[in-house]
């Protein structure tokens, strides 16, 4: 069964990759159903879809296509035996600790039934930032979680509703072509041969397209 072990919340601090500024990667899990709705373009303000999340740096997070952020607990787990130490759930800023679905196979545009009434669709890999990388902290973090290639998707609010840890997750649909959550960082940031098959992707957001130009560019 694929469930939600863990619905995570900001705990604002200090951002340490900024002299001034404060972050909200430290998500930690909360009790109880949270509601979960659109929460509006970023250009206009919006930020995270979770109610009670907390976003600041909104150049570059939240926003209706990055609403939501899911990573497994199995690739938590991949990470812990690589460091040797303990990741608990909301680790890496990430708003629902999945457990029995592999996140990172999920197609872009596929859809998610969460609890009872929420729909989320998948809209493209996590891009590893300046903040995550002074926040875990590891040598050459950056590298060792691009090199892995687990980077989790951000989703958008099709549905709003309530979710909380214990809710079932069901994939409700999958479009018709075979881009992956996996295969999109991939070819953005390892293997530029697939970028070919991030063109004309019709479920690609404006932040992957120009993301893809750039990186066409330089290849």
């Amino acid at each position: 069964m694929t469930v939600v072990i863990s619905v995570n919340l900001a705990v604002p601090r200090a951002n340490p990759a900024k002299k001034f500024g404060v972050t909200g990667i430290d998500k930690r899990p909360v009790s109880g159903p949270v509601e979960v709705k659109p929460p509006g373009p970023r250009e206009a303000g919006g930020r995270g879809g979770l109610i009670g999340d907390q976003i600041f740096d909104t150049l570059f997070h939240g926003g209706d296509d990055r609403a939501v952020y899911a990573y497994a607990r199995e690739d938590l787990d991949v990470f812990e035996a690589e460091l040797s130490r303990r990741l608990p759930n909301g680790t890496f800023g990430e708003n629902l600790t999945i457990l029995g679905l592999d996140v990172n196979a999920a197609l872009i545009g596929e859809r998610w039934q969460v609890g009872d009434s929420v729909v989320l669709e998948v809209t493209g890999p996590r891009i590893p930032c300046g903040t995550f990388a002074y926040w875990m902290p590891e040598p050459g973090w950056t590298k060792t979680f691009v090199s892995r290639a687990l980077p989790g998707p951000y989703l958008k609010v099709i549905e709003p509703g309530f979710v909380q840890a214990g809710d079932a997750v069901t994939v409700l649909s999958r479009p018709a072509h075979d881009v992956t959550v996996n295969v999109a960082f991939r070819a953005l940031n390892l293997e530029p041969e697939l970028l070919p098959k991030l063109a004309n992707l019709p479920h690609l957001t404006a932040d992957l397209v120009a993301l893809l130009r750039r990186r066409s560019k330089r290849g």
